[in-house]
């Protein structure tokens, strides 16, 4: 209620000081628009500011930060925490492990691949025809074609695991 009466004041002034100054300028008016008290902190508002010197009317005056409010957000309930941070836990966990099951699969085709490797090498050394040449003269005799597919072995190994396979 005292705002209410503090305002009609203002307002009786300014129309006094309308009809006192009616000759005068427009800008020495004191509007009463112009100062007011909050309803809500009684401080008295800065005057409401004129033209500006660039002619950037739309441009209004910046706050700063430090007076701008702040929300401190959204909190959840300890217990909605916990459950999402429960299910997060479970969900970690569940990837890892179908990532660990990817990986062991991956690992044992690649052993089982390495296995198959060696046991066609070794099939292919077994199935070999070899031919012992006693002759050395025959090495100087040969075309250079016929010398790329001689291979140096070792027969004593096999010849000696195939007795005591037998």
């Amino acid at each position: 209620m005292a705002d209410e009466t503090e305002n009609k004041v203002l307002s009786i002034i300014a129309n006094i000081t309308d009809s006192q100054n009616s000759n005068s300028n427009a800008s020495e008016m004191i509007d009463h628009e112009k100062v007011q008290r909050t309803n809500a902190n009684t401080k008295t508002v800065s005057l409401v500011k004129g033209k500006p010197k660039s002619g950037r009317f739309w441009k209004s005056d910046r706050e700063r930060f430090s007076s701008i409010n702040k929300t401190k957000g959204l909190r959840q309930n300890l217990e909605k925490k916990n459950a999402l941070r429960f299910e997060l836990k479970r969900t970690k966990e569940l990837s890892k492990q179908v990532l660990a099951e990817i990986k062991d699969k991956e690992q044992k085709r690649k052993e089982r691949r390495k296995e198959n490797i060696r046991k066609s090498e070794e099939n292919k050394r077994k199935s070999e025809v070899v031919q012992v040449i006693t002759n050395t003269a025959k090495l100087k005799r040969m075309r250079k074609k016929q010398l790329r597919f001689i291979e140096k072995r070792d027969t004593n190994k096999d010849v000696q695991a195939n007795k005591e396979f037998k």
